[in-house]
């Protein structure tokens, strides 16, 4: 009777060891008072104009201790871009650039999301704008994890270059000296303060 019950015990304490409860999966999403996306791209190949998307929401999804293969699933409003200039604004959602009415969002969706050490991850996915996705991959920064209340907060900073063509941004006006009016690379920065749910 002993052993049967010390085997009833063993089957228990396997079954709890591989139940969903052992992999529990954390949810995050972005505090948009708090995160931005921005972008930077040469103009007339002697400065930059900067813009940004004021619209986005990003969902993570971690192991309960880890962001080592948290997937991520963002998207993006092209209608709040803005570099502070509205003709410009204007001529960025039109067919030249985004065609904003058209393709109303911009989308990522991670495939991996690799731990390189404390503070350093890379992060792979696929990324669409208009009517093109690309696979891209990118370095993150992990800034940390904090509490404030009852909120539990971590944070990210990610930077990435693409070229504009490659999604069909395809404006390529150029100036007497052969260089475009609007450069062909686009850097993207990234800082994410993404609330526990």
């Amino acid at each position: 009777m002993r052993k049967t019950n010390y085997l009833f015990a063993a089957m228990l304490c396997a079954l709890f060891l591989v139940s969903p409860m052992s992999h529990a999966q954390t949810k995050w999403k972005s505090d948009p008072v708090h995160s931005n996306i921005q972008f930077e791209v040469d103009h007339l190949a002697i400065s930059t104009v900067i813009g940004n998307f004021s619209e986005f929401v990003c969902d993570v999804e971690s192991k309960r201790n880890s962001f080592e293969g948290a997937k991520i699933e963002a998207v993006v409003q092209v209608s709040s871009l803005s570099t502070k200039n509205l003709t410009r604004d204007k001529h960025l959602k039109e067919d030249d650039f985004f065609n904003a009415e058209k393709y109303p969002v911009m989308t990522f969706r991670s495939e991996s999301f690799v731990k390189k050490s404390d503070k350093e991850y890379v992060i792979t996915g696929w990324l669409t704008i208009r009517d093109v996705t690309k696979k891209v991959s990118f370095p993150a920064e992990y800034s940390g994890m904090a509490k404030l209340g009852d909120k539990t907060i971590s944070a990210f900073k990610a930077n990435f270059v693409i070229n504009r063509f490659d999604y069909n941004l395809t404006w390529n006006d150029t100036l007497d000296t052969g260089s475009l009016v609007v450069g062909e690379d686009v850097n993207v920065k990234m800082n994410l303060e993404l609330i526990k749910i």
